[in-house]
């Protein structure tokens, strides 16, 4: 039989373009300031973009108080977000009411935007119980997951939950990083979503790094968007340094799963320009500046704070004192967490069932028992 070197299936192409569809991040204001997408720009009211620009403003003096008060010993835990403003609060921005969130770590900012008040935020930090009790009415959200990719399977059960009881307009949100992406319940809960139909949006905060760990060493995949396609899910990128594309493709993304088209998958291109967590690893040690100096360049304040000085929406005297309003509220939201009472063993098992098991229960009474000494 003579040989037949024509391929049946041409693998090798196949592994060299899947990823294209889906390597064209959207992009509205580049890196330099400049309106690429005037037709998606002009969508923009000029209170709106001012109101975007104050939320990464909000962000950004959030993150760096807040690492003030963990380098003073005033908090536990704690996952630096700067650099990733432009990504949290685009999303953010699109998100209603009655959608339920299902955050990371490094999400608090999210949570906060969405009805949480930011002494929560620092009580969660601090490991109190009291963080977790949210005004149910206000706050559709469950606190922050520790547990990498675990999100993605409790904001699929949501979003099930939200098709059964015939929630309309209403959709269940969750987020993860690039790391994330390599996790089983990342798989499990696109698939279970896609499965059912469900309405879930689901995002990928890519900001190049698990911890130490480069995204290029966690997948082959060039995209983390395409991961979606083996589960049915729609999925797409997004320059997640550009608030306005962010919070565009994050708007189209929530109105197609609301109107019962089943879940998406957005990753937003970012970058974390600092260390993984305020427990202090060192970043320089895994990362060179040369790598991090273009993501610098593309900071997501500096290019709209452009955009909107040239239009005379912005100033730095604006800036400046909104800095100031935003330190004071923090540091008073800190006052409030250390005020917060001393736990104690009953408060957590008091509120580890709605009606305590009979050993939870006996459990109760031996501990009331000792604190009341």
């Amino acid at each position: 039989m003579a040989a037949n070197n024509k391929h049946i299936v041409d693998f090798a192409k196949i592994k060299s373009t899947m990823s294209d569809p889906y390597k064209k991040p959207v992009q509205v204001i580049d890196e330099n300031g400049k309106i690429v997408n005037q037709e998606l720009f002009d969508t923009f009211s000029d209170d709106e973009l001012v109101t975007l620009m104050e939320k990464m403003v909000w962000e950004r003096t959030l993150h760096e108080q807040t690492m003030n008060f963990s380098r003073q010993g005033r908090l536990g835990f704690y996952a630096p977000t700067y650099g990733e403003e432009a990504s949290e609060m685009g999303i953010a921005h699109a998100m209603q009411k009655q959608d339920f969130l299902f955050p990371a770590y490094r999400d608090l900012p999210q949570l906060i935007q969405h009805g949480a008040t930011v002494e929560q935020g620092y009580l969660w930090s601090k490991g109190h119980y009291l963080a977790n009790q949210y005004n149910p009415e206000g706050t559709r959200s469950m606190f922050p997951q520790i547990i990498i990719g675990a999100q993605y399977v409790q904001a699929a059960g949501a979003a099930l939950g939200i098709k059964k009881n015939g929630e309309e307009n209403t959709v269940s949100y969750a987020f993860t990083g690039d790391g994330g992406t390599s996790q089983g319940d990342f798989y499990e809960g696109i698939n279970f979503a896609s499965a059912f139909q469900a309405p879930a949006v689901f995002f990928v905060q890519n900001n190049g790094y698990a911890i130490s760990v480069p995204r290029y060493k966690q997948t082959a995949a060039e995209t983390l968007a395409q991961k979606g396609v083996a589960s049915g899910v729609p999925s797409t990128q997004v320059d997640g340094m550009d608030i306005l594309a962010t919070y565009l493709v994050a708007k189209e993304a929530r109105e197609f799963a609301a109107a019962g088209n089943g879940p998406v998958l957005v990753e937003t291109l970012t970058y974390r320009f600092g260390a993984h967590s305020s427990a202090g690893d060192d970043p320089s040690r895994y990362r060179t500046k040369e790598e991090e100096q273009p993501w610098f360049d593309r900071d997501p304040l500096i290019r709209l704070r452009k955009v909107l000085t040239d239009k005379k929406l912005w100033d730095q005297a604006k800036e400046d004192e909104l800095v100031e309003q935003y330190k004071g509220e923090f540091k008073d939201a800190m006052k409030k967490a250390e005020a917060a009472p001393a736990q104690k063993v009953t408060d957590f098992l008091k509120t580890t069932f709605e009606t305590p098991t009979p050993n939870v229960q006996r459990d109760i009474e031996k501990y009331e028992a000792k604190e009341s000494k």
